[in-house]
């Protein structure tokens, strides 16, 4: 029996009142996961780290020619104007893997270029390992450099879509 406010005799809540609180409060959690999506959020933020990347390899090797008047760093000068590399230690095999290039089968070394220009050469935070980084680099005939990444993520709900070309030349 109820008393006059519409408590139960003891003053606590009725199983149905907490069964419909803990059901709204479900609702509400599993509309607030969805619109987060993290698993978009997970490739916008590595999508965010290769855009860094490349931009640190650019500035390293666009630092070093400057320090070397015009001279660019050995295996970067060594590239044949206008062909894609990817950037990494391997001899062979540069070729295989890099969705957003068609690159060469010998890959450009940036790793002994020093630690004034490169502390470490970048390697894709999903993908990248120090024979393949999956980062690409291109010299044009007039010196001006292009590095990108190899395997870009989709930018649309669950981290599909097209997935965003990330790319800096200069």
């Amino acid at each position: 029996m109820k008393n006059r406010k519409g408590l139960s005799p003891n003053g606590g809540f009725t199983m149905i009142e907490l069964i419909i609180v803990i059901a709204i409060i479900a609702i509400l959690a599993a509309a607030i996961f969805v619109a987060i999506d993290p698993a978009r959020r997970l490739h916008e933020s590595r999508n965010a780290r290769r855009n860094s990347d490349i931009a640190t390899i650019l500035e390293g090797v666009k630092t070093y020619q400057a320090d070397n008047d015009g001279a660019h760093y050995s295996t970067v000068a060594a590239l044949t104007n206008g062909n894609y590399y990817t950037i990494g230690t391997c001899a062979t095999g540069g070729n295989t893997g890099c969705t957003a290039q068609t690159t060469q089968a010998a890959c450009v070394d940036l790793s002994a270029i020093g630690t004034g220009y490169l502390a470490t050469v970048p390697m894709d935070p999903s993908t990248g390992a120090a024979a393949k980084t999956d980062y690409y680099m291109m010299k044009d005939a007039n010196g001006a450099v292009t590095v990108g990444a190899c395997d870009t993520e989709g930018g649309g709900a669950g981290g599909a879509g097209t997935a965003p070309v990330i790319k800096l030349a200069r």
